[in-house]
């Protein structure tokens, strides 16, 4: 029993080096897609930074870094600090948010910066007088100055204290409403009115000028930093045509709304960030499904012919059966081939693709976690071990 026993821990110590070694080996993946013009990214939680393998995995891999949640405004805006100040203009808490930037700095990775401006979740007290809910929601000139000093000094606080770490900011997220009752009738942009029955409250409040506004003001804070960092609206079921054009065109009212000294229209926006969410909601039904390949590539090149950079901002193939999981691998590496061809096709339109559904989830059936990223869907098992669809798309990246 002692030498069977010896033996086994022998074996074990011996297939754990052999994986140390292979992991070693590995050549990172965004030094594999950087001959195709794209950056490699991934999201990041606050709660993440205390998971040392998930970094580990984030420093071997990848060049690029989302926070999930601690640079949205929700996040960010301070009531207290916002009262305290003599100004009247809105206060930060940048605890969370610094941590994260600082950990990607000391590690080399850039930071896409999200969101600047979301109507979910928004903290209500920010469109009201003296920032209190129970007063009446602010004039608009009031608003508008809140939005301006919001966005330059978060834009003006990363910059100044990680000089170009955040190399792009998603300025506006999903103003492009789906359904028909959250969007007025007949608005070829379908600005969004209406969230799951919830107003808007930068469009109701402020008008349907505050896309346009937002892009300026980061625009105006970016300039004035001497910066180089992209603007980015950013979207889901961009890849779908009806609403892609819609996108297109609320994009260029954006690119329209102000003028350069010389009269010429001034480019407020640098590109669309294509949220990666592919296959059914919750459910297996339209998951790894050939024809969303072609649609992705396609609206790619629309969004690229209208002028503008691309990202897959929140990249998520989603499978919902473990029986597919053969069939998943697959699916990922002819996605990324997908990636790799088009940006050989003539030009470079495709700048990052930045995954969220990097691992699996263990989420309850039903959940939002569950339902947005699925139970099987990552690269990554539970454990945070690479998945068979891991090695295919390595394996498709080390391909010519």
């Amino acid at each position: 029993m002692k030498r069977l026993t010896a033996f086994a821990l022998a074996l074990a110590l011996l297939c754990a080096c052999a994986a140390a070694f292979a992991e070693e080996e590995m050549e990172p993946m965004y030094t594999l897609t950087a001959p195709y013009g794209f950056k490699l990214g991934a999201s990041l939680s606050f709660d993440q930074l205390r998971n040392q393998k998930y970094l580990n995995l984030l420093k071997a891999h990848f060049n690029s870094l989302t926070a999930t949640n601690e640079m949205k405004a929700y996040s960010l805006l301070d009531q207290k600090a916002t009262l305290a100040r003599a100004d009247g203009m809105p206060a930060m808490n940048y605890w969370a948010a610094d941590q994260m930037v600082q950990w990607a700095r000391d590690n080399g990775i850039g930071v896409r910066g999200h969101v600047l401006v979301w109507d979910a979740y928004m903290t209500e007290w920010f469109y009201h007088e003296d920032y209190d809910a129970n007063k009446p929601i602010a004039d608009r000139e009031t608003l508008m100055a809140r939005l301006e000093s919001y966005i330059t000094e978060v834009v003006t606080h990363f910059e100044e204290k990680f000089p170009g770490v955040v190399y792009c900011w998603d300025v506006v997220n999903e103003a492009v409403a789906d359904g028909p009752n959250e969007y007025a009738a007949g608005d070829p942009r379908h600005l969004r009115t209406m969230r799951s029955g919830a107003v808007n409250g930068f469009q109701k409040y402020l008008g349907d000028d505050y896309v346009s506004l937002a892009f300026l003001y980061a625009r105006n804070a970016a300039d004035a930093l001497g910066a180089d960092i992209k603007l980015y609206y950013n979207d889901y079921n961009a890849f779908f045509s009806e609403k892609a054009q819609a996108i297109r065109t609320l994009i260029k009212e954006v690119n329209s709304s102000a003028l350069e000294q010389n009269g010429s229209p001034r480019k407020l926006c640098d590109g669309i960030g294509m949220q990666g969410y592919i296959g059914g909601y919750g459910t297996q039904d339209g998951c790894l499904v050939d024809s969303h390949l072609d649609m992705i590539r396609k609206e790619i090149l629309n969004y690229a012919a209208a002028g503008y950079e691309v990202q897959i901002t929140e990249l998520a193939v989603r499978n919902f059966d473990l029986t597919q999981a053969d069939r998943h691998a697959e699916y990922y590496a002819k996605l990324f081939r997908m990636f790799m061809n088009l940006n050989g096709e003539g030009g470079n339109p495709l700048k990052v693709v930045s995954i969220w559904g990097l691992t699996d989830t263990n989420a309850p059936k039903g959940n939002y976690v569950y339902n947005l990223n699925s139970p099987y869907g990552g690269l990554l098992d539970l454990k945070l071990n690479y998945k068979d669809a891991f090695y295919k798309v390595y394996e498709t990246l080390k391909q010519p």
